[in-house]
């Protein structure tokens, strides 16, 4: 059984939410880079170089690449012969958020009552913490802050099996067709399948982890997401929704078996910063 003192968690938190904000993961600078060179709209090329231009300036400045600095979403994965002390698990968790947001200077977005009162808990806390209990001895921290305009552009659909995998896709094709510049393209588009109506959803956000640019493990799905990325593309949204053949930079699917009477399908959309980090205990 191996000892981990919750402080080195409320650290890790810290730094993760400083750094996620600030440094964009070498897989999105690349895939950006790549569609800089394979733009076709003046516009486009133009609205890419800008986007490229501003996260240099926020790295060399140590500013947030955007000024919606997200909801702290973090994962936990803890090994089972880990025993945490000290204190409380989320509660080290949300201390790390706070902390990071301060000595960041990162917006804080979280409002404590979601429809009435609506006042900010000037913290960024809570965060949204999601705790798996695995093999092992180690504590695994993925940190996603998730901006409020690609959010709202999600979207569940408990649908059929006999609209089968051509209803799917023309559901993702809309749901990113309505969606227009609202997320900040070019977007990464997660997709959940399967489960049920809360797992699917988790199922999309957890796809956008997935590093742009890796296949897809299921050979079958990952047809399906050159598909899709293709027929995004072609709808001419374009970088910040002005036009052009980049709207996303790709498409991620993942998927659970679900029940005999049912198909759910989820879309989480990120914006074009797909801004995500880990760190192992």
């Amino acid at each position: 059984m191996r000892e981990i003192d919750v402080a080195e968690v409320t650290r890790a938190v810290k730094d993760l939410c400083i750094s996620t904000n600030i440094h964009l993961a070498p897989d999105t600078k690349k895939a950006l880079r790549d569609a800089l060179v394979t733009e076709e709209s003046p516009l486009g090329k133009e609205i890419l170089q800008v986007i490229l231009d501003n996260h240099g300036i926020a790295e060399a400045e140590g500013m947030p690449v955007c000024q919606d600095t997200g909801v702290a979403i973090v994962f936990l994965e803890v090994g089972q012969d880990v025993h945490l002390t000290g204190g409380d698990l989320e509660d080290a968790v949300n201390e790390g958020v706070r902390q990071g947001y301060r000595e960041g200077y990162l917006r804080k977005s979280m409002v404590a009552d979601p429809v009435i009162e609506r006042k900010n808990t000037g913290d960024n806390t809570p965060a949204v913490i999601y705790t798996r209990i695995l093999p092992g001895e180690k504590v695994k921290i993925t940190f996603a802050p998730k901006g409020g305009g690609a959010e709202n552009m999600s979207e569940v659909r408990m649908m059929t099996a006999a609209q089968g995998i051509e209803g799917v896709k023309d559901f993702v094709v809309d749901r990113v067709r309505r969606s227009g510049g609202n997320p900040c393209p070019p977007i990464v588009v997660g997709v959940g399948l399967g489960g049920s109506f809360e797992r699917c959803a988790m199922l999309a956000k957890e796809s956008l982890l997935r590093p742009i640019g890796t296949p897809n493990p299921d050979k079958v799905y990952g047809e399906v997401e050159k598909e899709l990325l293709e027929r995004i593309n072609n709808l001419g949204i374009g970088p910040a929704g002005l036009g052009g053949r980049t709207t996303a930079l790709a498409v991620h699917i993942k998927h659970v078996p679900c029940h005999i009477a049912s198909m759910p399908v989820a879309v989480n959309i990120q914006c074009h910063a797909s801004r995500h980090g880990e760190t192992i205990i």
